[in-house]
């Protein structure tokens, strides 16, 4: 690894240089939503350039506009001195821009060398045959040229999910990339595995390749950055030399937004849940994968906010209570009693229900009406002999549609064509409907607007009021911060602290959440 001094040196022979990608002004929205506000971003040849800010900050689309997947609505996009318009990803892949994301997306079936030089024109003899020795020499000189020693041959399906990431990096260099994007790559690393990584970052800069590097593990960050650039709900906050800030600095670049126009909670003091017995209790539950030995007590009347970062395992954890996801270790009390969770239904039956972090592909019924996707869940109670009681269905969509506040043309409309804050209300009526005990939300507001999301504010706090326990996740720390009783933090699979909210701040939750030691 480089030394502080040759960072230093190194970072004042980029600052003379001309960027190889500038971004300037860029402007993005979907559907009416602004998601990038005049942002900027100078790349120089040879860097490791972090990319930060919170989830829901902008990173990911201003990762994708420069890799050609969106088009900015305004700005411009510089590129080796040029302006330069992607149509596509492949324009950009073929002139030197690769990403590697989170989410491996190799083929397992196919081989190692079959993956690295997917995408390329395959050498063919005179008969039209391919020629797999020249494949798999190309693949395997492109793998040794990053430490690799991967036998081409073989199938990417009996590899780990570091190797996978290999082969990932692999597949962009045979592109002959000048520009790599990597998105959270250590993720699902072990620490040997991050070492080596960080082992090929370095060699890769040498040569000259430029990295953009997201993550939100601080330690890792000040490793291996030479710059940063902070974004923070779509606006460009900061950028400069990594060598000039420190994780309290950026902590706070990343989180300094006003909480004044969200929802304020009167919050649930612990002498008032003295006398409750917790509702769902969890016991040093894991899934073999993401959750690590998780302990904790959720009670009636309360909302505990499950604060972390991206790969952090809360989704994990939420899908691990459900039965989504199979718990491997570990018990589930449900009001003081055992309970083995292994399907959904179970859990409904226990009184549990999840208002999953994706409402289209996983909330909604997208051809049905409002009134169907309310009463899904429910349904089969509405038949007396076989018949379906309409009127009462009516009576009782109607009833949720007036509680909950839900703006609709009339309980036949289409769900899909209400707004996003309307169509949340839709999922969180349908899980009313069996009324239940606990309610687990996984980013209950992404993605809609401030008055939507204070609305929702105030009825899970109403449903709180009236008895129900309430686990939410939410990546946006004043959300976490304004409607929680009690705040737990996971970073890595693990809860990494609980915190009452009058103790907890922005920074401190951060702190917890990016594996640092207060």
């Amino acid at each position: 690894m480089e030394t502080l001094k040759e960072r230093i040196a190194d970072v004042e022979i980029v600052a003379a240089k001309t960027p190889i990608m500038k971004l300037e002004g860029i402007r993005k929205s979907f559907s009416g939503v602004h998601v990038l506000h005049q942002v900027h971003l100078d790349l120089y040849k040879g860097e490791v350039h972090a990319l930060m800010g919170e989830n829901g900050a902008g990173k990911s689309t201003l990762m994708k506009i420069m890799a050609g997947v969106h088009k900015p609505d305004s700005g411009t996009t510089l590129y080796r001195g040029q302006e330069v318009h992607w149509n596509n990803p492949m324009e950009a892949r073929d002139q030197g821009i690769s990403v590697i994301h989170q989410e491996i997306s190799l083929s397992p079936n196919l081989s190692i060398g079959e993956n690295i030089l997917m995408g390329t024109k395959f050498p063919k003899n005179r008969m039209g045959l391919i020629k797999w020795n020249e494949i798999y020499e190309k693949a395997e000189v492109i793998l040794r040229s990053i430490g690799s020693t991967l036998n081409p041959k073989v199938s990417v399906s009996t590899l780990s999910v570091a190797e996978q990431q290999m082969v990932e990096i692999a597949r962009a260099l045979s592109f002959n990339s000048e520009i790599l994007i990597m998105d959270e790559p250590t993720a699902s690393l072990t620490d040997k595995e991050i070492e080596k990584l960080f082992t090929i970052v370095n060699d890769l800069k040498k040569k000259g390749v430029s990295i953009v590097y997201i993550s939100h593990r601080m330690d890792e960050i000040f490793r291996i950055s030479d710059r940063y650039t902070v974004l923070r709900d779509g606006h460009f906050i900061n950028s400069g030399p990594i060598t000039e800030t420190n994780p309290d600095h950026l902590v706070k670049l990343m989180v300094g937004r006003e909480i004044k126009d969200l929802f304020q909670r009167n919050v649930t003091k612990p002498s008032e849940l003295a006398n409750r017995k917790p509702v769902l209790e969890l016991k040093h539950v894991s899934d073999k994968k993401t959750v690590k030995d998780v302990s904790f007590k959720l009670y009636p009347g309360e909302i505990v906010g499950l604060a972390g970062l991206v790969g952090a395992g809360r989704t994990e954890l939420v899908r691990t209570i459900f039965g989504t996801s199979k718990l491997t270790q570990g018990e589930i009390f449900i009001d003081g009693q055992q309970v083995r969770i292994q399907s959904p239904s179970e859990a409904m039956e226990l009184g549990i229900a999840h208002v999953p972090e994706s409402r289209k592909e996983q909330g909604l019924f997208p051809n049905l009406s409002v009134k169907e996707n309310i009463l899904m869940a429910q349904i089969r109670t509405y038949r007396s002999a076989g018949i379906l009681q309409y009127g009462k269905m009516d009576a009782d969509a109607d009833g949720y549609i007036q509680e909950l506040g839900i703006k609709t043309a009339s309980r036949e409309q289409n769900v899909m064509g209400l707004s996003g804050g309307n169509q949340q209300k839709v999922v969180i009526a349908r899980w009313l409907s069996i009324s239940p005990k606990v309610l687990l939300l996984d980013e209950p507001t992404r993605g809609v607007d401030i008055g939507a999301k204070t609305e929702i504010h105030k009825i899970i706090s109403k449903l709180a009021e009236k008895g129900l326990a309430v686990l939410m996740i939410s990546s946006e720390l004043p959300e976490i911060l304004s409607v929680s009783d009690r705040i737990l933090v996971m970073h890595e699979g693990k809860i990494r602290a609980e915190l009452p909210r009058s103790e907890a701040t922005q920074e401190q939750i951060m702190y917890y959440a990016t594996g640092e030691i207060k």
